[in-house]
């Protein structure tokens, strides 16, 4: 939804492209339209949101391309299918579900304060105890859940403290969880976390909660995956 991001997130590589400018909807739209026209072997059902850069800060296009990939004369695709990620835009989050009426992820990636706004400096602004509050009253429809996506930095976040955290921050929200390893890039002054540290974490909030899972790395290998977006850079 954006070229760029001016969320600054500090593990995030998109981050330090800066903000360029917003994509008008029928950019962003193509992005759909595309790969439904070109690749009609594959069978492409769901549309997420998400980076580069914040879709909530490009409301008024953000909405516009939704409203026509759920029209009949578009793509009809269900709301079902749709899903808008955000590192917390309190104030947007509480009018997308009466503007679009589509799923919603949150880019937590932090149990505290103290931990959050540390390395997102969106949380300064929009701390936990409002983000939270602004998930619990979000209308999901029955059986649905929100996403909480959670990229692990080893010796920053990943600890079965932080875990429980976690889960005590969460607490009466109606949310599954999705662990994101940390995907390295140069000069990103964080690490990945051993593999057996991702697990123990996987494993602490699936005894305690359930809904959890670890995102399958797709893009690592040409600088393509989750926080490595900034091909744009040069």
């Amino acid at each position: 939804t954006q070229l760029g991001c001016a969320m600054g997130c500090k593990f995030c590589c998109t981050a330090t492209l800066g903000f360029k400018r917003n994509l008008s909807t029928g950019e962003i739209v193509s992005q759909v339209i595309y790969p439904l026209k070109h690749f009609t072997d594959k069978n492409i059902t769901n549309v997420v949101f998400m980076g580069m850069g914040e879709p909530l800060l490009n409301y008024e296009n953000l909405i516009n391309a939704i409203s026509i990939l759920r029209d009949d004369l578009g793509p009809s695709m269900s709301r079902r299918k749709i899903t808008v990620s955000t590192c917390g835009i309190v104030p947007a989050i509480a009018n997308l579900y009466r503007d679009a009426e589509v799923g919603l992820a949150v880019s937590l990636n932090a149990p505290t304060d103290e931990i959050r706004s540390k390395i997102m400096p969106i949380n300064k602004k929009y701390p936990l105890k409002e983000l939270v509050g602004a998930l619990k009253k979000y209308p999901l429809p029955k059986r649905s859940r929100i996403t909480i996506e959670y990229v692990l930095l080893k010796g920053v976040n990943d600890r079965i403290d932080d875990a429980k955290a976690l889960l005590k921050t969460l607490a009466g929200t109606r949310m599954k969880v999705n662990l994101i390893p940390f995907n390295p890039w140069p000069g990103a002054g964080f690490e990945a976390p051993a593999a057996e540290d991702v697990l123990a974490f996987q494993n602490y909030l699936r005894a305690h909660h359930g809904g959890v899972m670890i995102r399958k790395e797709r893009g690592k290998d040409i600088m393509a995956a989750c926080g490595q977006l900034a091909g744009g850079k040069k």
